[in-house]
């Protein structure tokens, strides 16, 4: 008896050399190359769990959606010449898609979102296993809460190469995430886009690392590290922090107001970094979520940081809100260069730091 894959293994060889394309769909399994609008939509209209989408070099128009489906692939199918996704109110929206896999994309010009990836509003069942790889997007916005990557209760989540420039809100904004990474991204600002930050972790999200990543100008806060959430958008659902156990790490961060807010934070790390010309602030410690049960910003460490300022821009090295514990922050073995006033390098920190450097170049 011949099974219908067999069927579909030997009939294009005996057909003209122009169905050898429909031999390797059939060899690849669930896979489909797309090369204009109309297959790209039709292809994400049919798509099951398991299947992959291989986008042709193009353009191509934005506002995709896909929901409910598991082990999908959507990459562009040459990496060195990826598909461009152009507007629509998101490039693609994503709802309650596991191990979801987004990679060699180009998005540019959403009024919403560029990608907007979220739990379908079951607040206590995250979604798990994205990676989003080698994407690039800009010119999200241009002005107000439009994300480059909107993230709402997903666990396990991957972001890695990506490159954002030109935002209105966040590059990435984490609500309700937990166990995730982004790692070798690089954000960057750009003129008439209301960034107000690069990466934000809030509502929940908790075991974030951020890595080897690259913030220029980002945004007034480039890593905001907590936030302020709506009360009834928690993951999970009663969490009574803004974040936790957060670790920033072997990060380059220039300009902007400040290098990083703690915003609402109950435990973070901030280590290994080197920090360039803040415009005001070095850092600060802010509390933006007062209710019942949400202990105050607290217990960071920020610990073997290169920082690099001039006297002329920074008077105030740390910025202090009311309703936290700056005591609780702990400064160890950082480096510290007012470029412009050497003598004048050394810090007036919330708690007493240990073996800090002084007045001596880090670079």
């Amino acid at each position: 008896m011949v099974t219908s894959a067999l069927i579909h293994l030997i009939v294009p060889l005996m057909t003209p050399l122009g169905s050898l394309f429909v031999l390797g769909i059939c060899l690849t399994g669930n896979s489909v190359i797309v090369h204009d609008n109309e297959e790209l939509r039709k292809a994400v209209r049919d798509l099951k769990p398991g299947d992959a989408i291989k986008i042709a070099p193009g353009e191509y128009a934005g506002g995709l959606h896909i929901e409910g489906l598991k082990d999908v692939t959507i990459e562009g199918l040459d990496p060195k010449n990826p598909p461009h996704l152009q507007g629509g109110a998101n490039a693609l929206h994503a709802s309650r898609c596991e191990n979801l896999t987004l990679r060699h994309l180009r998005i540019s010009g959403q009024t919403g979102n560029g990608l907007n990836l979220d739990d379908g509003g079951n607040f206590d069942k995250p979604v798990t296993g994205l990676l989003i790889e080698d994407v690039a997007i800009s010119d999200v916005g241009p002005k107000g809460n439009h994300d480059g990557i909107k993230c709402s209760g997903l666990d396990r989540l991957t972001i890695r190469d990506c490159k954002l420039k030109g935002w209105g809100g966040q590059g990435i904004d984490m609500v309700g995430c937990h166990d995730s990474r982004v790692t070798g991204c690089r954000f960057e600002g750009k003129n008439g886009f209301s960034a107000s930050a690069a990466v934000q972790t809030k509502g929940g999200s908790s075991r974030i690392t951020i890595e080897r990543c690259i913030f220029l100008r980002a945004g007034e806060r480039p890593l905001n590290i907590g936030g302020s959430t709506g009360l009834t958008l928690f993951r999970p659902s009663g969490a009574k922090y803004e974040a936790k156990d957060i670790v920033v790490k072997n990060c380059t961060i220039e300009g902007s107001s400040c290098a990083a807010a703690f915003v609402g934070v109950d435990g973070a790390e901030f280590v290994d970094n080197t920090i360039l010309y803040p415009e005001k602030w070095i850092f600060r410690i802010l509390q933006e979520t007062n209710a019942d049960g949400f202990p105050p910003c607290r217990n960071v460490l920020i610990q073997s940081n290169k920082i690099v300022f001039r006297r002329s821009q920074v008077n105030v090295e740390i910025n202090v809100g009311g309703g936290t514990e700056p005591k609780s922050f702990r400064f160890v073995q950082n480096r510290w260069f007012a470029e412009d006033k050497p003598a004048a390098s050394k810090p007036n920190l919330t708690s007493v730091e240990q073996n800090g450097v002084y007045g001596q170049n880090p670079r």
